[in-house]
């Protein structure tokens, strides 16, 4: 069973700049569209990008882009979510997701806990 490690959450100041990582043990990444995904309170949970080797394909939510760059290392195994430009409005639970279906799916198979982001000064 897939199961997804997110790490990196913290408080961060307006801003500033923030890393996310997002593991597997066990399984290769490259084989899965890995997806990063935000939950604020009161607010249905939002995809924010989202990264498929196999399609080359990248996607970016119209809040972050500019500002947020999804990438992977193949031979750690890893899926960053590097975040610049920090605003108060990027404060949520930050979920890490896989699927093999093509495309971006929004409700994908495989999700991790999530690691929080605070953005305040």
């Amino acid at each position: 069973q897939l199961q997804l490690v997110e790490s990196g959450g913290g408080l961060v100041q307006p801003g500033g700049s923030h890393t996310l990582s997002c593991t597997a043990p066990g399984f290769n990444l490259r084989l899965y569209v890995i997806g990063w995904f935000r939950q604020v309170p009161e607010k249905e949970r939002e995809g924010i990008s989202c990264s498929s080797i196999k399609d080359d394909f990248e996607y970016y939510n119209a809040s972050v882009k500019g500002r947020f760059t999804i990438s992977r290392d193949p031979v750690l195994n890893i899926v960053y979510l590097q975040m610049n430009n920090l605003q108060p409005e990027d404060t949520g639970i930050y979920y890490c997701a896989a699927d093999q279906r093509p495309g971006c799916p929004v409700a994908m198979d495989h999700w991790g806990k999530g690691t929080t982001v605070t953005v305040a000064s």
